[in-house]
């Protein structure tokens, strides 16, 4: 099945201490890049989660974000850092044996003190094996946008093969009567320009211009390129850069056939194969 490169997924779970959220986005890249944006409290995962997401998605611009927020008067109970009170305590000794008559720090000034006062800290193992949990259900639901986003994307590049498949149906039964139209007239100007007794030198120019204006190369190829294109859509899989490949090929052919072109109908036909590759150039973009 083909993946877009766009996809978004998100969840939350409840934990008696707070909420925690993880959300997964991602834009078209040329190459997978993977973005986090974590709390402190689980940056040592941040390993786990990303071999995790390289592991299900090729490409694209992916920003993992996960959050956390605390219950109110939940896990919050405050705790005296009493190794640190220690500390402060004997370097106020210190500093009054040195600086007699400082007065004596405060209860309150010692609470406030970095590094005295401090909260409980949130259990971290429950917290990351929540997050890891969490990151299977976001990615399973993620795919499954990305897979939907994709399949539109190849029926709609489906769609233009199909239509280029019939602007060259209509083209080829003409090219030998263009070729033929063309020769007529050209060989009218020749003997004009030249007399009437140089054919042989007439027919190696006629032989020339019928080789600059014959098309069926190009139709042929665009008409493979195309078969080949629905394919690889048939097919799934990471296709991007071989589809991207297959839009660069068929814009050369189109660009080949109009500048060859010496009908109306032809140089519209090429137009018009030109303007459903853009269409579909666009699409590849946003393709795995």
């Amino acid at each position: 099945m083909i993946q877009s490169m766009t996809g978004y997924a998100a969840a939350s779970r409840e934990f008696r201490f707070g909420t925690l959220s993880l959300e997964l986005r991602s834009v078209n890249h040329r190459y997978l890049d993977i973005q986090f944006r974590l709390p402190d409290d689980l940056r040592a995962i941040e390993p786990v989660l990303r071999e995790a997401l390289a592991a299900r998605i090729g490409r694209g611009k992916v920003e993992c974000r996960v959050s956390f927020a605390a219950t109110p008067g939940a896990g919050s109970a405050l705790r005296i850092n009493e190794e640190m009170l220690a500390q402060l305590q004997a370097l106020q000794s210190k500093v009054r044996a040195i600086m007699a008559g400082s007065p004596q720090i405060s209860a309150a000034e010692a609470l406030r003190w970095p590094g005295v006062l401090a909260a409980e800290p949130l259990p971290l193992e429950e917290m990351q094996a929540g997050c890891n949990e969490m990151l299977e259900a976001v990615l399973a639901d993620f795919t499954a946008a990305r897979a939907r986003e994709g399949e539109k994307l190849a029926q709609l590049m489906l769609e233009r093969a199909s239509a280029m498949e019939r602007r060259l149906a209509a083209v080829r039964p003409r090219i030998p009567q263009v070729i033929a139209a063309f020769q007529d007239k050209l060989t009218a100007r020749l003997r004009e320009a030249i007399g009437s007794g140089e054919e042989e030198r007439i027919r190696q120019e006629m032989a020339v211009f019928a080789t600059k204006i014959d098309v069926d190369e190009e139709l042929s190829r665009l008409g493979a390129h195309i078969v080949e294109l629905k394919r690889a859509l048939g097919s799934g899989g990471t296709l991007g850069k071989q589809l991207d490949f297959l839009m660069q090929e068929l814009n050369r052919e189109a660009n080949t056939l109009a500048s060859k072109s010496v009908d109306l109908a032809v140089t519209q036909a090429a137009l018009d194969l030109k303007l459903l590759i853009e269409q579909m150039r666009e699409q590849v973009q946003n393709i795995e």
